[in-house]
């Protein structure tokens, strides 16, 4: 069989006319070796997604890489399901690392208040949140899937059907390239302080006395790998943001610090004078409310901007034909909605404190849920699930519900963990529905059965929930750190749990909330990304910069290229090189927290020349070397038959 992809799957015919890649309506891609190959694929791309993304704070999406390597392991176990079986992998590694995108946001920011959840608490609104947001995203699928057929494009589904057919009839180098990534990812990562600390991975320089500036990068794969795929205009707006708060902000407050009367002390740390701050301080308590400020206004402004989509999605889904009415019916999905309500009613008794915060809280989570499910749903058909604006989303229903809550008077402490536990609900929906839309347009695409994708996935999601919460139950030590340069920058997470508890208590530095606010004002007026340049300007430079190094590394490899085909062919496998950094990096960096969390390994750490800036110079240039040479050497002649 050498067919392919044809044009119509890009539209030009009514969804209901479409003729998909496989025409056997009879023929199945699930079995036993397609459903563990896929629950381990989704307890893989969940961990290092949670790992990276709390990293990092952001994610590359799964479809792609889990379509390489599901081709090969389907290959290996499960040969004569073909397609359809690789596909149901990559659906359920789209399950595992949608749930993890989605978690990473608010779950962590229970810790971050000085708080904590138990395994339970979090198991029950992540799938709780999976459930709803699976079976209200299935109310939909007519609308979105085949109703919308060539007016929705899916671009990230419509590569990843490409990439199943490419893989059916020929496949090519990318999983010879992932696997170097993860080689390389896994090396470098064990041998620093993620793991092994047998070397320092971060170079550091600062300015103390006249001008106080501190620039560090630090030398990880798994960032380098997410800056070559994110491209240079998102790394280098990022850094942009990252240079606007090291050099510009910082340094001034620094400034005008050193000029406070002796008596004055830091508004959240009563022992430390103004005075005597260091730029990790003024970091700390000042720089990163300018940062928080700018992604609420950015998160509120993107809210408003859905406003007229959530109207039309709305309206376009209540003159929607039932989704049973395609040949393929079932009510599963209203089971499964059924079931997402009633575990996240049983959730709001586990996490509420009274049974009116119980009723409030749930119909909160289930309305708001409803409605940006409904619009992920749509918006993943405009701009993939990678740009997805779950973090505007996700702000627009926290800064809702809080209102709600201090209205009825819930303030506390306890209060404010259960609220963002009701958060972390909306979250999950949110996130799982646009992964779940992006697999089930794949599956339509390529002719496999909507049913069967659709109980693939939510076991897959169901494992997500149950790793991510076990990853961050094992991590809380390492997610309670602050400070200059933290194992994990959680940038999200904090602008969560700054925004519900500032609210609550009203004890924030609101001056330099509403600088931000005016700052993001500023990017919107001049047409720049908000949130991205808010997330560079919240993250530790050490991240972005190495981010923007990922980035430079692609683009030193796009202008050493001859023609578009060679560029084309290049990049492709830069990307899938990138995505092995990106696991290797993330599964090998897991694993070495978790050993020295159980002290397995631990020890001194680096001395000598291994511990200084010039070790992690050498590491950078191994990094980027090692990265480049397989990319540049790669051949157009080994694609022509992809």
């Amino acid at each position: 069989m050498n067919k392919k992809l044809s044009k119509e799957a890009y539209g030009g015919v009514a969804g209901k006319d479409y003729v998909p890649y496989i025409t056997d309506k009879s023929k199945l891609g699930g079995n036993i070796a397609v459903l563990i190959i896929g629950i381990i694929f989704a307890a893989v791309f969940a961990a290092s997604t949670a790992y990276s993304g709390m990293k990092a704070g952001l994610t590359v999406a799964a479809g792609i890489p889990g379509a390489i390597l599901g081709s090969a392991f389907v290959a290996m176990f499960a040969k004569h399901k073909g397609i359809l079986g690789r596909n149901l992998v990559q659906g359920m590694a789209s399950g595992g690392e949608s749930v993890a995108s989605g978690l990473i946001f608010v779950l962590p920011s229970v810790i971050l208040i000085g708080s904590e959840f138990t395994f339970l608490e979090g198991v029950a609104v992540g799938i709780g949140g999976v459930l709803f947001g699976i079976g209200a995203a299935s109310l939909v699928y007519n609308y979105l899937i085949i109703d919308q057929h060539g007016h929705l494009m899916y671009p990230e589904a419509m590569a990843i059907s490409e990439t199943l057919v490419a893989s059916e009839n020929a496949g090519g180098d990318s999983m010879k390239f992932m696997g170097i990534g993860f080689g390389i990812g896994g090396v470098l990562n064990t041998l620093s302080s993620s793991f092994l600390n047998l070397t320092n991975n971060v170079m550091s320089f600062a300015g103390k006395s006249f001008y106080k500036w501190k620039f560090d990068l630090e030398v990880n794969p798994l960032l380098l790998g997410i800056g070559f795929i994110v491209g240079m205009d998102v790394s280098l707006t990022m850094f942009a943001g990252s240079i606007l708060s090291a050099f510009g902000i910082t340094p001034l407050l620094a400034y005008f610090a050193e000029m406070a009367h002796d008596g004055a002390m830091v508004w959240n740390n009563p022992s430390l004078a103004i005075n005597q701050m260091a730029v990790s301080d003024i970091s700390g308590s000042y720089v990163k409310y300018i940062g928080a400020g700018m992604m609420l206004c950015g998160g509120i402004i993107g809210a408003v901007k859905l406003i007229p989509t959530i109207i039309a999605s709305v309206k376009e889904t209540m003159n929607a034909k039932s989704s049973s009415e395609d040949g393929e019916g079932s009510s599963s999905y209203l089971i499964i909605l059924l079931a997402g309500t009633v575990i996240g009613l049983i959730a709001s008794f586990i996490i509420s404190e009274s049974i009116v915060m119980t009723i409030v809280g749930a119909i909160l989570s289930f309305i708001l849920s409803l409605l940006f499910v409904i619009v992920a749903g749509r918006l993943t058909g405009t701009i993939g699930t990678s740009n997805l604006p779950v973090s505007g989303m996700t702000i627009a229903s926290l800064v809702i519900t809080t209102v709600v809550f201090v209205s009825m008077g819930w303030t506390s402490q306890a209060d404010n963990k259960s609220l963002l536990l009701f958060g972390s609900f909306i979250v999950v929906a949110i996130a799982i529905a646009g992964g779940y839309c992006q697999s089930q347009k794949v599956t339509f695409v390529v002719g496999g059965n909507k049913n069967e994708m659709q109980r693939y996935f939510t076991i897959s999601a169901i494992v997500g929930v149950i790793v991510v919460v076990a990853v961050m139950v094992l991590l809380t030590e390492q997610l309670q750190i602050t400070g200059d340069n933290p194992p994990f920058a959680l940038p999200q997470a904090n602008l969560m749990s700054t925004l519900t508890s500032g609210i609550m208590s009203g004890n924030l530095p609101w001056v330099m909330i509403i600088v931000g606010v005016f700052m993001a004002i500023v990017l919107h007026f001049l047409n720049l990304s908000i949130m991205t340049v808010a997330i560079g300007f919240y993250l530790p430079i050490s991240t972005t910069s190495i981010i923007l190094v990922g980035a430079l590394v692609r683009e030193f490899i796009e202008r050493s290229t001859k023609n578009e085909v060679e560029k084309e062919v290049k990049v492709s496998n830069g990307i899938s090189l990138s995505s092995g950094l990106v696991a290797g990096g993330s599964i090998l960096g897991l694993i070495g927290v978790i050993c020295q969390v159980t002290g397995l390994v631990g020890g001194n750490g680096p001395s000598g020349f291994a511990a200084g800036n010039g070790m992690a110079v050498v590491l950078l240039v191994i990094l980027v070397v090692l990265t480049a040479l397989p990319i540049l050497n790669s051949k157009v002649k080994d694609h022509k038959n992809e």
